[in-house]
């Protein structure tokens, strides 16, 4: 079965967002361009991470070209996005792996996101062999949406990603842990209940 490629060059809009309520939210990347949509579900800590390295590859891009790349040292405000996710929201598939590349020619962040897989193997060495094989099979692999922006958009995705990782339940001052509307049971006070 050939691979099925989500491919925006360039999207209209690119953003990471959620569904539900904190605590239960389910996390999505949402790429929209010429009245077409695509969504995929990921982890709250693999949203995180992606803004976390595009931060840092654009700041390693600035640094390489000594300033010259178009790229804000901050999202211009122009171009906050806080509007919810378009409507219906419908996951094309789960993320497994992520990757993040600078194309200097064509001074473009490129964002993949592809298919959660599950490998067979009986070794480490054989898992690293089939973990290698499916990210170099362009014709056979899983599914993969295919994000090529410019490094404002780049920026402004990563502010918004963040924020929304951080729209959470607040942590609770003593252990670091969600707090539930209700409390929870808070391991720093011997399982006391703490509240919100």
């Amino acid at each position: 079965m050939s691979r099925q490629v989500f491919l925006y060059d360039p999207p209209d809009r690119f953003v990471a967002g959620t569904v539900g309520l904190p605590g239960r939210r389910t996390f999505f990347l949402q790429a929209t361009a010429a009245g077409r949509t695509t969504s995929v579900a990921l982890e709250k800590a693999q949203v995180e991470a992606l803004a976390e390295r595009i931060d840092e590859l654009l700041d390693e891009v600035v640094r390489r070209t000594g300033g010259s790349a178009p790229v804000p040292a901050v999202a211009p405000a122009e171009l906050t996005d806080t509007a919810p996710l378009q409507t219906p929201v419908e996951e094309e598939f789960r993320v497994g792996t992520m990757a993040l590349a600078w194309d200097g020619e064509h001074q473009r962040m490129i964002v993949e996101a592809q298919a959660l897989v599950e490998l067979d193997a009986d070794t480490d060495e054989d898992l690293a062999e089939a973990e290698e094989r499916l990210l170099q099979d362009e014709a056979n692999g899983p599914p993969m949406l295919r994000v090529r922006i410019t490094g404002t958009m780049a920026r402004a995705f990563a502010k918004r990603a963040l924020e929304v990782v951080n729209a959470g339940r607040p942590p609770c001052p003593l252990c670091s842990l969600p707090l539930d509307p209700e409390g929870h049971v808070c391991p720093r006070q011997n399982g006391y209940r703490r509240g919100a």
